[in-house]
C-alpha cells in the first residue's frame, strides 16, 4: 500500500476516533505529498525517496518552530508542534541510532581514506544518499565533525 493511501485511511481514522493532533498532522502530509506531486517536472506517482524527503521535511519544519516557541515561552504552541512531529515520525522508516550512524560514517571515512575535515561533503553526501530516511542530516553532520577532529 502507498504512503499516500495509508494516510487517507489513517486520517479516515483518527477523524472517526476524534483525534485532532493525529489528524491535523495527517491532512498535513496528504497536503505536502499533493503539492510534490504537482511540482513542475514531477510525476503523478512519488517514489519512496520523495515520499521520505517530503517527511523529513515535515519533520524538520515542526523541530525548527518548536524551537522557536521554546525560546518564546510558548509551552502551548511547542507541544502542538511536538506532537505533530511525533505523528509524522511514524511513517519514516525506523531511524538509526547514534551509534549505529558512527559505525556507518567510520565506514565510509576507512573507504574513502578522508583525513580532513574539509572534505566532509564527499561524505556526506555518500552518506545522505545511503542514509536517506534513515538518519537526519544534521546527526550525520555532528558525527562526521566528531570523527574528523
Amino acid at each position: 500500500m502507498s504512503l499516500e493511501n495509508t494516510i487517507n485511511q489513517d486520517i479516515k481514522t483518527a477523524m472517526l476516533a476524534k483525534q485532532e493532533i493525529a489528524l491535523r498532522s495527517l491532512r498535513a502530509i496528504k497536503s505536502a505529498l499533493l503539492i510534490a506531486k504537482t511540482e513542475k517536472g514531477a510525476s503523478d506517482i512519488l517514489s519512496a525517496e520523495a515520499e521520505i524527503k517530503v517527511l523529513q521535511k515535515l519533520i524538520k519544519q515542526r523541530k525548527e518552530s518548536a524551537e522557536i516557541y521554546q525560546t518564546q515561552n510558548r509551552p502551548d504552541l511547542y507541544q502542538i508542534e511536538i506532537d505533530e512531529a511525533l505523528v509524522i515520525e511514524k511513517y519514516l522508516p525506523t531511524q538509526l541510532t547514534h551509534a549505529e550512524i558512527k559505525v556507518y560514517i567510520a565506514q565510509i571515512i576507512s573507504d574513502l581514506q578522508i583525513t580532513l575535515i574539509k572534505d566532509m561533503g564527499k561524505i556526506m553526501a555518500l552518506a545522505n544518499k545511503n542514509l536517506a530516511g534513515k538518519a537526519d542530516g544534521k546527526a550525520i553532520s555532528e558525527v562526521i565533525k566528531t570523527l574528523l577532529n
